[in-house]
């Protein structure tokens, strides 16, 4: 878990944020605080696994602890969980198929389309009428 997903401009606010919020005085400060609580948090909840794991006699992650990841581990079997993801694999292939067809068909369109557009006789450009415009005098 780091800052990996985070920008060079979203970085950036994110400082300029905390100049406005605490000041150049006190961001140091606020950062070293920000990081010792992360810190704690993070031990607090490694102690909290390893207490689970010793009370229940088993290695238990903290990614375990997310009610998918638990019932997919624990509760169903591999033959369970692919007869419960089959239908949906068959909707997303159904799905695929019927995009990839209205993609070929649009680009057989675009190409039908630019090819007509390149062979065709250039139509001239004739100059429309001029209109008569009322003005507010016509319509009062």
């Amino acid at each position: 878990m780091g800052l990996e997903n985070l920008g060079g401009w979203e970085f950036i606010v994110i400082i300029l944020v905390g100049l406005f919020i605490f000041g150049p005085d006190r961001l140091p400060k606020a950062i070293s605080d920000g990081m010792r609580m992360l810190r704690n948090v993070r031990q607090m909840a490694r102690n909290a696994t390893g207490d689970l794991s010793r009370e229940l006699g088993t290695d238990i992650q903290l990614e375990d602890l997310h009610p998918k990841a638990f019932l997919r581990k624990h509760l169903l079997s591999e033959a369970d969980e692919a007869a419960l993801r089959r239908p949906l694999q068959d909707i997303v292939g159904e799905v695929r198929g019927v995009a990839d067809t209205v993609k070929r068909d649009a680009q057989a369109v675009a190409n039908g389309a630019s090819s007509t557009a390149s062979t065709a006789a250039p139509v001239p450009l004739t100059k429309p009428a001029a209109a008569v415009r009322p003005s507010w005098d016509d319509v009062t």
